[in-house]
Parts: structure tokens; C-alpha cells; sequence
């Protein structure tokens, strides 16, 4: 943080001791603990004028807050700059990463979403996905095993707490990073891709204007989900 201070100096000159600190805690807290940090634990999420401070220094560095559950707070890339990242083919994920990840999402969340199992837009799941519904032709069992070990390093997914008929995998933390913007975009794409047929798949069609044959050719994870050095 101290290598930082000149960055944020202008916006912290002015507040108290305290406060200063209250503000740099939070900040530290949301960008890099590996899980949505409680309102409750830091005055520097409770009070929304030191809250405001916080999300005016994560705007100098590309970031802003991410409300999770009403309670916890995170913080992830701001729409605009996700965008520009993607726009300039950034994605930090290799193909086989990114095409396990997109199963698991698919499995644990889209599929349970699209049948009405699972409802709201958080990435919480108890339907885990199995080794067997990761096994495809296309990536081979070694392969599979390196990548789910690298997104579980990454905090993308998790272990299941079920692990009576072997490992299974739910979406992880990392994810609680992405903006309610890019959380849609993504969720609509797995669904889309998942169950083009469902109801909610032609609602989502109706809503972004598109025929009602149209699917997604590909689904990818946006670069705002990738976040790498906050875990």
C-alpha cells in the first residue's frame, strides 16, 4: 500500500487519522481478501462517506465496489475498463481453463437457473457439478486435472462440500468480484448456451432484441471475472 500513497494522497489529505486509516483498511480488505468482506467488520464499508472514499480509489486504479448479498462488499473491474481489456483480447485463462470453467458455470448454475431450481443472480449453487459432467472428448483427463487446479488456485471454483460420491466443483469466490452488469451478460450467455429452448432463454432473447433462433456460438468468461492478483 505505502507505494500506492502518492496515487491516493489527494483524496486522503483531508480526512482524519482515523478516518484515513478506517478508508485504507476497507480498501485493502475489498481488493485483495479472497472472499466478499462483511459491512459490519469495517467502518470504512459502514460509513458511507468513508465508502465513497473507498470507491474513489479503486476508480483510480480501474476498480469499483461490488454490493454482494445485500451485506458483504467486494471489489472488481469497472465495466468500461473489463470492456476495454476484453476489446484488446486480454484473458489471462488458456482455452482448456476457460472451457472447464464455462462447464462447471453451466452445470452448477445455468442448468438449475434455466429448469427455475435456482433463482436470484448469485453464483451460490448446492447442485455441484460431478468429474463426470466435465469429462468430454475434447480434453483429456490430465488436462482436465491441471485445469481444474488452476482455477481453484484462482478462487474461480471450489470444492464442494458434498464429497461422498467423489469431487465435485461449485463456482468460487473469485466470481463475486464481477459487476452486476457483467454478472448478467455472463449468466445470460451460460443459459443461452445451456438451454436455448427454456422460457428464460427466449426471454432473454426477447429482452436483448434477439431472434428467437439466435444462440450464442461460443460462450466466454469476461476479463472481469479473471482477476488473478486479488486472490
Amino acid at each position: 500500500m505505502s507505494e500506492q500513497h502518492a496515487l491516493f494522497d489527494p483524496l486522503l489529505q483531508d480526512l482524519s487519522d482515523r478516518s484515513r486509516d478506517e478508508v485504507l483498511a476497507a480498501f485493502s480488505a475489498v481488493q485483495y481478501a479472497a472472499h466478499p468482506v462483511a459491512e459490519v467488520q469495517l467502518a470504512g464499508l459502514r460509513d458511507v462517506t468513508l465508502r465513497r472514499q473507498v470507491q474513489r480509489m479503486l476508480k483510480l486504479i480501474g476498480r469499483t465496489l461490488v454490493h454482494v448479498d445485500g451485506t458483504h462488499w467486494t471489489a472488481g473491474y469497472d465495466d468500461d475498463i473489463a470492456a476495454s481489456l476484453a476489446a484488446q483480447g486480454w484473458q489471462p485463462l488458456s482455452a482448456v481453463d476457460r472451457a472447464v470453467l464455462v462447464l462447471v458455470l453451466i452445470h452448477s448454475v445455468a442448468i438449475p437457473r434455466s429448469e427455475g431450481i435456482l433463482t436470484g443472480d448469485s453464483w451460490k449453487s448446492a447442485r455441484p457439478t460431478t468429474v463426470d459432467e466435465l469429462r468430454t472428448t475434447r480434453i483429456s483427463g490430465e488436462e482436465r486435472r491441471l485445469a481444474l487446479q488452476r482455477l481453484r488456485a484462482a478462487g474461480l471454483i471450489q470444492l464442494s462440500g458434498d464429497h461422498s460420491g467423489g469431487p465435485s466443483y461449485i463456482p468460487g469466490p473469485q466470481l463475486q468480484r464481477l459487476t452486476p452488469a457483467a454478472r448478467r451478460r455472463l449468466q445470460d450467455q451460460l443459459i443461452l448456451a445451456a438451454a436455448p429452448a427454456s422460457p428464460i432463454a427466449e426471454a432473454i432473447r426477447a429482452r436483448n432484441g434477439a431472434p428467437a433462433s439466435t444462440t450464442p456460438a461460443s460462450t466466454t468468461t469476461p476479463a472481469s471475472a479473471t482477476t488473478g492478483d486479488e486472490a
